[in-house]
């Protein structure tokens, strides 16, 4: 089952370089695409938290 629907996930991007985000069902999070980038947003209770302080920075 999808985090978000697929036409919210087509809109949605990064607020910190705009990039699109994808789905990682796995760790229910939206992930930056951008390899410079790769914040991880939580998505709790189907809802997308894009707030940067929020976000997982990669490791």
């Amino acid at each position: 089952m999808p985090l978000v629907e697929a036409a919210l996930l087509d809109i949605l991007a990064c607020p910190e370089c705009h990039t699109p985000l994808r789905e990682d069902e796995s760790a229910e999070e939206l992930v930056c695409s951008a390899e410079s980038c790769g914040l991880a947003y939580p998505v709790r209770d189907g809802i997308p938290v894009l707030l940067v302080d929020e976000a997982r920075r990669p490791s």
